[in-house]
Order: structure tokens, then C-alpha cells, then sequence
């Protein structure tokens, strides 16, 4: 199988080759040539014995098509290529997908009632620990035991203490619902310590606020990696003797935020290793750009394999390495870029050693909410 590189494009022009790419669904047939996306030609040479040439006859090893062709992510995009295709799937370029497929899943969250029928109670605010005590025992009790705000007591030991411990998100919600006035400060100024000390706190506050007004419990993620665990609508500290356990653990990643791909991953593995789902939130607005997305993917379906001249696309993938960062609006961009088409994104991440991890993202709809979240769930294709 010889494949030629013109400087600009890599093709086969012998019938034999181009009937056998064809076949195989490699390419795109331009009147008895198949010309090839760049990860197809790097395939071809790396696991299939296929040779390169230029126009000139003078042969190309891997490296040297690969350093001509050059690219953005040129190594990511060909080791997810690899990957998918290694494992006896197709995959083609993501502008071969048309749209409105109806094949993306939009999961629905419960609504709950959000009511805080509480007389006005004080605290006192401390700055430099972001944390406000109530000297109140009942009405501490109250808020812990009935809507499970703050911490009375000790962690899991509430009999532990008669004083209650509100974090600067609680501290706020309460301020703002007009149920708690601090006798050493005032809202301005917790709102100000905590967008000094806490990045992207308008950010994490407005989740919180969000996710609290529809029902459920929001508490901290610290021990998971992540900004919050959240709990069902109704949840309480305790059930009985025994600790009632979130289902969900939630990060926060604004738009014009950056994250390293392998700590943004490290996080949804924990999340999965403890079977608690991971969602995603992309607070606020912004002007989004066109989607990046690189391949549109086919499947499995029951114990036949999904093709590209018989099916449609079941996903659409993103490739990404283990070193690399990626925003809030890029992923956003993607999203959307899939929604558009009716497709779920599939992140597609190669690292170190090549191997590669596939996380699925799909919408929620939290009724009653403004902002944009998504369930991310590692899969195994």
C-alpha cells in the first residue's frame, strides 16, 4: 500500500489501494483518488505497512510525513484516532457528520422545594477564616438539622458543641434570604473577603445559590477534589444512625477559566471511585465561539459494529493530551458545537503513555435554572 505527499495533501492513487482504503472506510474519494486526513495517513504507515513518497519518489518515514503535515494537536487527535480505531470502531472527520441526529440525551433533575422558615438569627463574622459562628443553639440546630446549613457541633458528631459553623457561601445565602444579620460586618464586606480570597467567587457563589433555590443540599467538595457534593432534594445530616451519603459532587468552571486536562480529569476519576456523579458547571455568559471538535465517532450496536455507510454518528470527539489546558468556553464551544448536531461530546485524552480515557458529557436540566451543567461519566467504549 503506497500512499503519496504532495506537500499539501496525502493520497493513493493506485485502484488497487484506493478500493482496499475504501473498503475499510479510510478517506474521501475524489474521482478514483482517496485523499486522507492527516491522522489516517500517520495510521496507515504505523499499524497497516503503509509507505509514503513524495511526488519526487523519495520515500518518508512516520516522522517526516508527521513533521511536514504539522498541525494543531497533531499528535493528540492521531492517538485518539489510533486508539478508536484500535479497537475495531470507525471514526471519520467531524465535517462528515451533518446534524440534528436526535442522538444526544438530556437529563432531567428533580425539582424541590426551597423554603426557609426561620426566624432572623445573629453571628459574627471572622475574615481571615471565611467562617461565621451562631451562639444561638436552637436556631443552629434548626438550620442543620432541618436544612442541613452549617455545621453544629462536630463533622458527623453534632452533640459535639453548642456552637454552630457557617462557611461564606452559607454566610451569604442566609444574608441574602434575610434570615441572618452579623453583629461585626455586613454583606459588602463578606461578599468583598471572599471574591479577595476564593477565585471566581461570583462564580461558585451564584452555582451554589442555584443549585440551594431549586432544593437540594449543597455542602463542600473539599474531600473529593472538586468545589461542592451535592444531595437530593430533602436530604438531612442524618437518617436514622446512619450518615446519609451525596450522590452528585459538582466543579465549577467558569468560561473564562483554564484548567490543566490532567487535574480536571484526576477529579472526575475520584468522583467515579466513590460512584458519585460529576457535573459540570459553566456559569454565566458569553460570546461563544465556534465549536472545536475533531471526529465524529461510531459505535457499537448490540453485537454489531456501527459504519459510516449504514449508520449514524453515535458521538462526536474532542482529542486532547494529558499536558495540555482547556477553558470553560472552549468546552462550552464544544458543547455546543455537538448540541448543534444532535450529538454527545466524547473527550477523547491521551496521556504520557499513550493510552487513552474517554469521558462522556451530557446536559441537565435543572428546572428553574439559568446556567449551562453537564453529568461527565468516564466510558469505557
Amino acid at each position: 500500500m503506497q500512499l503519496i505527499w504532495d506537500g499539501k495533501d496525502v493520497y493513493a492513487e493506485e485502484a488497487q489501494t484506493a478500493t482496499a482504503l475504501l473498503k475499510g472506510q479510510y478517506g474521501e474519494n475524489r474521482k478514483g483518488i482517496v485523499f486522507l486526513q492527516a491522522e489516517e495517513a500517520l495510521y496507515l504507515m504505523d499499524v497497516r505497512g503503509a509507505a509514503c513518497v513524495s511526488v519526487e519518489g523519495s520515500p518518508l518515514t512516520f516522522n517526516e510525513l508527521a513533521t511536514e503535515i504539522g498541525g494543531k494537536k497533531l499528535m493528540a487527535k492521531y492517538l485518539t484516532y489510533k486508539d478508536w480505531r484500535d479497537r475495531g470502531l470507525f471514526i471519520r472527520p467531524e465535517k462528515e457528520a451533518g446534524g440534528k441526529y436526535g442522538r444526544s440525551v438530556v437529563r432531567e433533575y428533580k425539582k424541590g422545594e426551597f423554603s426557609l422558615e426561620i426566624p432572623s438569627i445573629e453571628g459574627a463574622f471572622f475574615e481571615d477564616d471565611l467562617i461565621t459562628t451562631l451562639d444561638n443553639y436552637e436556631a443552629g440546630k434548626e438550620l442543620y438539622e432541618k436544612y442541613w446549613i452549617g455545621q453544629l457541633g462536630t463533622y458527623k458528631a453534632s452533640h459535639r458543641g453548642v456552637i454552630a459553623k457557617l462557611d461564606v457561601l452559607e454566610t451569604l445565602f442566609l444574608m441574602d434570604n434575610g434570615k441572618l444579620a452579623l453583629t461585626n460586618s455586613n454583606r459588602k464586606k463578606v461578599y468583598a473577603a471572599a471574591s479577595r480570597r476564593i477565585e471566581y467567587f461570583p462564580d461558585l457563589y451564584n452555582v451554589y445559590s442555584d443549585w440551594r433555590e431549586e432544593g437540594y443540599v449543597v455542602k463542600s467538595g473539599f474531600k473529593f477534589g472538586t468545589h461542592f457534593r451535592i444531595y437530593l432534594p430533602g436530604a438531612g445530616p442524618l437518617k436514622g444512625e446512619e450518615w446519609v451519603h451525596s450522590k452528585h459532587v459538582l466543579h465549577v468552571f467558569p468560561r473564562k477559566c483554564k484548567m490543566l486536562i490532567s487535574e480536571w480529569a484526576r477529579a472526575i476519576r475520584v468522583a467515579h471511585s466513590v460512584k458519585k456523579t460529576f457535573i459540570l458547571a459553566i456559569p454565566g455568559k458569553g460570546k461563544t465561539k465556534k465549536g472545536e471538535v475533531d471526529f465524529a465517532l461510531y459505535h457499537r450496536k448490540g453485537l454489531a459494529v456501527e459504519t459510516p455507510k449504514e449508520n449514524d454518528p453515535s458521538f462526536l470527539m474532542l482529542s486532547l493530551s494529558e499536558d495540555e489546558y482547556i477553558g470553560g468556553e472552549g468546552l462550552a464551544s464544544a458543547i455546543k458545537a455537538c448540541e448543534e448536531k444532535g450529538l454527545d461530546l466524547l473527550l477523547g485524552i491521551a496521556d504520557r503513555e499513550t493510552s487513552v480515557t474517554y469521558y462522556l458529557i451530557r446536559r441537565i436540566k435543572l428546572p428553574g435554572s439559568k446556567y449551562e451543567y453537564y453529568e461527565i461519566e468516564w466510558m469505557q467504549p
